[in-house]
This record gives C-alpha cells, structure tokens and sequence, in this order.
C-alpha cells in the first residue's frame, strides 16, 4: 500500500517530530491498525480517501486572508479526511464512518475547513439530492458557515460557474442538491432529509434536541456525514460535555478488554487538548491543541495571550477553555470546572450519621428553591451533602413549552428523585419543611440547627419550622459581604481539595458552576448570578448559607457527632 497521510502523521507523533495528545495517539494508532489489519467488513480504499483532498485542493480557494489563492489542507487534515473518507464496506463501498467530531483550539482552520468539505460533499460526493445543512441555535450563527461557504464559491471560477446562490440557500442543478442555514427555531426541521449536517461550536449550544433532531435526520441516507468541529465553552452539562465523554468511552473502547466497553464503529473523534492543565504556560505542549499552531495559528499571538492570562486570572479561564480544550465554566466564575467537580457517591443509609446542619434558599416562590443537609462523621474530614430541589409545576410547563429557556432537563431531574414539583405556580414552602421532617424521620439524623436567608420567610413559615425543631434550631444568615466572605472561601478551599461530597449531583454541579463573585475593595467576596437569569445558583446560595452556620457551631457540632 503506498503511503498515507494518516501513517505520515502518526510516524510523526511517534518519533516526537509532532507533539501529540494522548486522545490523538489513540484514534491514530487504531486507525494504522486498522489500515494493515481490516477487521469486519471495512477496509481501506486509498483512492476514495484522496477523493476529498484532491477536490479541496483543485477547486476550492481562500475566502480569507490571501483571498482567492489555492487552499492547500495541512497534514493532520489531510490524515482526518483520509480516515473519515477512506474506509468503506468491502462490498457496497459505503463509509464506515458517519459522523466525526473535531476538538481543537480556536483559530486553526476551522472554519475553512467547513467550508471546503461541505463543497466536496456537495459535488463530489455523488449523493443525488444532497440536503447539507449547517445548523447551530440561532440563525446568525449558523449563517456564519453559510457565508463562509458562499465566499468560498465566489472566489472559485470553476465552483461559481456551477453553484448558484438562491434566496435561502447554494445550489448545484447538475444533482438537484444544496447547501442551507439552520437553526433550532426554523421551521420544518423534522422534514429534512439531510446528507451532511455541518455543526459549527457544539459548545455553545445548551440542549440536545438540535442535535438529536439533525442526526436522526440522516437516516435514509446511504452514507450520510454529521461533521462537527469545536473549541470547548463555558456550558457545562450541555451536548458538547455528552458528546466530549462518549468520545472519549469510545477511544477507551479501541484497547480496552471490558466487555461493557462502548464501541461505535460509525463515529470518529479527534480530540486535540492538553493532557494536563499544568502544561497551559509549556509552550513545546500548545500543538498538542492546537494542530495548526505555527502554520494556520500564529505562535506569537497564542504567546501573547497566555503572558496576558499570566497576570490577569479572569482572562486565563478563557484561554484555558478556547486555546487548550480545558473545561471551564464561566470567565468570571467563582469556581472553575476541576475545583467543583466531584463524582464521589455515597449511600445516606450506610453512614452512619446522627446529626445534620439544615439550610435553605427559598428565592422566588415562582422559580427553583432548595434545600440541603450537611453531615459530618468521627474521623472524617469530608462534608457530607444531602440536596432537594423544588420547582412550580406552572414553571416547568412553562419552561417545556420554551425550551431554550433554561436549557436544563428538570423532567429528567424530577425522576431522577433530585427535584420534586410543587403543583400550582409557586412552590410550596411547607414541601421544604417536610423533605427536613423525612431527613429527621426516615434517616434518624436530628438536625439541631437549619440556616435561612429571611428575605423569603415570613412569620407563620417560621413558626412551623420552631414547633418541629425547636425555637433555637433557626439560623438567619444574611446575604453580604460581611456574612458570607470568609465561608465562601473556606467553602472553595474545600471544594477544592474533594473534601465536600455533594454525591455528584447534577443540579448542585450545575448550581456551582454558574455561580459568579462580586469582590470589593477589600478583597471580600460575596455571590451573584451572570448576565444570564437562566443560570441557576440556588443550590450554591444555599451551600453558602449552610457553610456559615457549619463554620460557626463546628466546634458544637463535632461535640455532638
């Protein structure tokens, strides 16, 4: 077999010429394996693979930049698109792989990239009737590759005597075929019979149902192709952090010998990221996300910023997430992604515990509330947190019928048992009072202090909270500065170290992400929300507030325990 670009790249990632992810080394070393040792039905065919490059190369120009001259493709997607093309069904010569995920640093090509594989899907792949469609949430967006394409056309004399620009769309008469721009409100959408579905920013879109909606819409198609290429983002829970793991269970599954290993042999990922957040400032590891470092992006700028992150920490959280592919939650966050997240779990029925400290965040009655208990055992430094949420039933019909209105599943979460649904269009304040009651009865764990924002709590609430757990067991705790500074960072410095254990609670991990800090001269901090109201931080609010009441009766408390 003559040489190919996927072998050229991966000798080049083994003899260290190329510094390469260990996310890369997986996907290339199955993919050579699989060029001399054909497995199933799928072999490779050189010829076909070379189809998309050969077209790129000839027929498509720069848009950007050096406007109008040849587009030449760099090696690592050269070898991309030799394994997405280049391995058929021996028999129909059908592809093997229908859909291709593509994370990588910003500025490396992207975009032009798009552009040119969706005119080679357009014309050169022989599909009649191809319906390409480039979709993202908003229409803007989505016309961002569009337009791209459009340039693309404009700038080739051979490809603009050939696709017409039509009101809404690219046209190439010869195969009835287009190309379009999508988004999740347009209209039609389960209509479509789509070829190639081209997804620009996975990360920035909040819900699964567009891309569900678009994958499905591929599946009369012989050889269909849903092409996504991404920088990480600052959603986290969202499609993208679904997508990220399944990749990656995926590449696990090329060498692992668990027969519970996922294997997909339709679906291709190339994950380009840092191995280690540690090596943000190693300047020989940025290609390692950034495969078009030093040809497509330019080393000096990429210098430029992470000097800039050097001195300025709200910054780095950017370059963290949009330069290196490290999960981060927000610019601005209280916490970043590695700092909040724990998977740790734990069974309230195996631990023992005897003594709870309560807290609650009523927050608007028409919107979600909380409620947690935080335990501790003899000789165990970790902090132990029991959660509930509640939702007006009015709110979640609501926010079913919009669902870009806070692009979170609380169907989901109710049968998951991590929210409860309070009929009406407020929540029940008295719901929150028994969930304590069953903490207290069902678990035996006697709560001898509940701490509260008095904002939302009026006389009679109070009183019903008195006659069950005594006059003295409520706390108020006072959103400001002066209350919540000095908890909230001994509540990061313990989150940072794993030693608050929330039971891998989605909503609590979604609560802690979206929370932001407001910081005052003096250095004190106190929470707030961002600019988007439809990031919750209930459940933040509320660890803070049992945080205060944990820091001041600890003495008491470990007493008790």
């Amino acid at each position: 077999m003559t040489k190919t670009y996927i072998e050229e790249y991966y000798q080049k990632i083994l003899s260290g010429e190329i510094v390469a992810c260990h996310r890369i080394k997986q996907v290339y070393a199955k993919l050579v394996d699989d060029l001399y040792n054909p497995k199933g039905h799928y072999i490779f065919d050189l010829e076909l693979s070379l189809k998309p490059i050969e077209f790129i190369e000839t027929f498509c120009k720069q848009a950007q930049g050096n406007m109008g001259t040849t587009l030449k493709l760099e090696l690592f997607q050269k070898a991309k698109f030799q394994a997405i093309f280049g391995f058929v069904h021996k028999d129909t010569g059908l592809r093997k792989y229908k859909e291709s995920l593509t994370i990588e640093g910003r500025k490396n090509g992207k975009t032009t990239e798009l552009a040119a594989v969706n005119l080679y899907m357009l014309i050169g792949d022989g599909e009649g009737a191809a319906e390409n469609y480039c979709v993202a949430t908003k229409l803007e967006q989505s016309q961002k590759c569009f337009n791209e394409i459009h340039n693309m056309v404009k700038q080739s004399p051979l490809l603009s005597k050939h696709i017409r620009k039509r009101k809404s769309d690219l046209f190439f008469n010869p195969t009835l075929s287009f190309i379009k721009a999508l988004a999740s409100n347009s209209n039609g959408l389960d209509g479509l019979n789509g070829h190639m579905i081209t997804i620009d920013e996975l990360a920035a879109i909040k819900n699964r149902d567009l891309y569900d909606l678009m994958k499905q819409s591929m599946s009369s198609r012989n050889q269909p192709l849903l092409f996504c290429i991404t920088t990480n983002g600052f959603v986290r829970e969202s499609i993208f952090d679904a997508q990220y793991d399944y990749a990656c269970k995926v590449l696990d599954g090329y060498t692992s010998t668990d027969e519970n290993k996922v294997i997909d042999d339709t679906f291709l990922p190339f994950i380009y990221e840092l191995d280690d957040k540690d090596e943000w400032d190693k300047e020989e590891c940025w290609i390692k996300a950034n495969p078009g470092l030093g040809t497509i992006k330019k080393i000096d700028t990429l210098r430029e910023y992470v000097n800039k992150a050097k001195n300025d920490p709200t910054f780095k959280a950017t370059v963290m997430v949009k330069d290196f592919n490290m999960k981060e939650n927000s610019s601005s966050a209280w916490l970043r992604w590695d700092e909040l997240n724990n998977e740790t779990k734990f069974d309230i029925k195996d631990m023992g515990f005897r003594y709870g400290i309560g807290c609650f965040d009523l927050a608007e009655t028409t919107d979600l509330a909380s409620a947690k208990v935080l335990c501790m055992r003899p000789n165990d430094e970790n902090i132990y947190v029991m959660s509930m949420y509640f939702i007006p039933e009015g709110k979640l019909n609501n926010l079913e019928d919009n669902k870009e209105a806070d692009g979170v599943p609380y169907k989901l979460w109710e049968k998951q048992g991590l929210l409860r649904v309070c009929p009406g269009n407020k929540v029940n304040k008295y719901h929150m009072l028994e969930w304590f009651k069953e903490i207290r009865d069902e678990y035996d764990i006697y709560i001898p202090w509940i701490g509260y924002d008095p904002w939302h709590v009026d006389d009679s609430l109070l009183l019903a909270y008195e006659n069950e757990f005594g006059k003295e067991a409520m706390i108020k705790v006072r959103q400001g500065v002066l209350t919540l500074s000095s908890p909230m960072k001994e509540l990061r410095a313990d989150l940072m170290a794993h030693k608050v254990i929330y039971n891998n609670n989605t909503i609590d991990k979604w609560c802690l992400s979206n929370t932001e800090i407001k910081v005052d001269i003096n250095g004190n901090i106190q929470p707030i929300k961002g600019v988007d109201s439809r990031k919750r931080i209930d459940g933040a609010v509320t660890l803070i507030i049992g945080y205060v009441v944990l820091k001041d009766k600890m003495s008491e408390y470990q007493n008790m325990i």
